[in-house]
């Protein structure tokens, strides 16, 4: 098993670069891990692992053990090897109950204690070097004050544990909202920062879907900057960072994927246009899907400067990207924050590794 350290260490000094991607399970059919490229990357997650909503624990049927199994030895006899995290959660929209869950979990210390020591035992039975929480999203104040007791809890488990088999402990990491704060929200709440700064190795910051075909106007899906809107990477990582996140704790999230819209006027097809639903793919494209179509079609790529992202329009049909040279910006942007590094949501979908490749090439060590 691929070791590392525990977060007091990974603190001090200068903690090694984190070049990183989500493994969605449910595609593995298509994409198994042996198909990961992993000298593009550092640490892989695996996406996800649900607990039970009625014990807290995780109850792992015998094709979830097979998928586990064969993740951590894959990966682990790579070359070069990459550490693994078993990432648990997912977005709101595949388990509508999963927010509920999760809130009901962090509520008093004793789940809490099941989830922790049920996700501890997971991940060594399987050889993972690390745990990930990936809430989408603490829904009140009170959820984000026991979201924080949930994090001060599962360290002081992970150092028990650690001491206790003379291991080293496992990582701690957690996806986060774009933003420390939801002020889009109307319910106005924080994340403990506090407590993510003491408690966690690192946090995902998820630097993506600013824009979709849930809204008819048009936009980036991760813009870097926007003159018009705080809905920009650049807003939400100086959030963290300035209520008083360390920068060597936060890694920016890029996507792998566009975001689809059917224009209302083909001539109109600039950011910030009326559209009348989604596009191509049902509103969201991988970048090979998108690249493709791109190419077939004929269509028109723009790359927008103001938000360092790019579009293309095709008759009715708009998509907002990521390609490698706005890739390339962000990697700039990150270091110079001074971040830990990055990661992509999600592994399977690069075209050819890519996005991928530029992304690990343009991090300069």
């Amino acid at each position: 098993m691929i070791r590392t350290g525990s977060a007091a260490e990974s603190s001090s000094g200068n903690p090694p670069v984190v070049k990183s991607g989500y493994y969605p399970s449910s595609g593995s059919d298509d994409f198994p891990p042996s198909a990961i490229n992993t000298s593009f990357f550092t640490h892989v997650f695996y996406a996800f692992l649900l607990p039970s909503n009625v014990t807290f624990k995780f109850e792992l049927s015998n094709e979830t053990v097979v998928l586990l199994s064969n993740f951590t030895t894959t990966l682990r006899h790579k070359t070069p090897p990459v550490k693994t995290l078993l990432s648990i959660g997912g977005g709101a929209g595949d388990n509508p109950e999963l927010p509920r869950i999760f809130a009901h979990m962090v509520s008093n210390p004793s789940s809490r204690s099941n989830f922790i020591d049920s996700a501890i035992e997971v991940a060594r039975k399987f050889g993972f070097d690390g745990l990930d929480l990936d809430w989408e999203f603490p829904q009140s104040p009170k959820e984000m004050k026991d979201l924080g007791h949930l994090l001060k809890q599962w360290r002081r488990e992970i150092k028990k544990e650690a001491k206790a088999t003379d291991s080293h402990p496992l990582l701690l990491t957690a996806a986060v909202y774009f933003s420390a704060d939801f002020f889009l929200s109307d319910v106005t709440r924080s994340y403990p920062i506090k407590s993510m700064e003491k408690y966690l190795d690192w946090a995902n910051v998820m630097c993506f879907d600013y824009h979709g075909a849930w809204s008819n106007i048009t936009g980036p899906n991760a813009a870097l900057f926007d003159p018009n809107s705080n809905v920009n990477s650049v807003y939400g990582l100086r959030s963290w960072i300035n209520g008083g996140m360390t920068p060597k704790k936060l890694v920016m999230g890029l996507p792998l994927y566009g975001r689809t819209w059917e224009l209302k006027d083909p001539n109109d097809h600039g950011i910030g246009d009326i559209a009348i639903g989604p596009g191509p793919g049902g509103g969201q494209l991988s970048f090979n899907d998108l690249e493709v179509l791109n190419q077939e079609s004929g269509a028109t790529v723009v790359y927008d400067m103001d938000t360092v992202s790019v579009y293309s329009f095709n008759g009715s049909s708009w998509i907002a990207f990521d390609d490698g040279l706005t890739i390339t910006s962000k990697i700039g942007f990150a270091q110079a924050l001074g971040l830990r590094g990055y990661f992509f949501w999600a592994l399977g979908q690069d075209s050819d590794w890519k996005i991928s490749a530029q992304a690990s090439k343009s991090w300069i060590l």
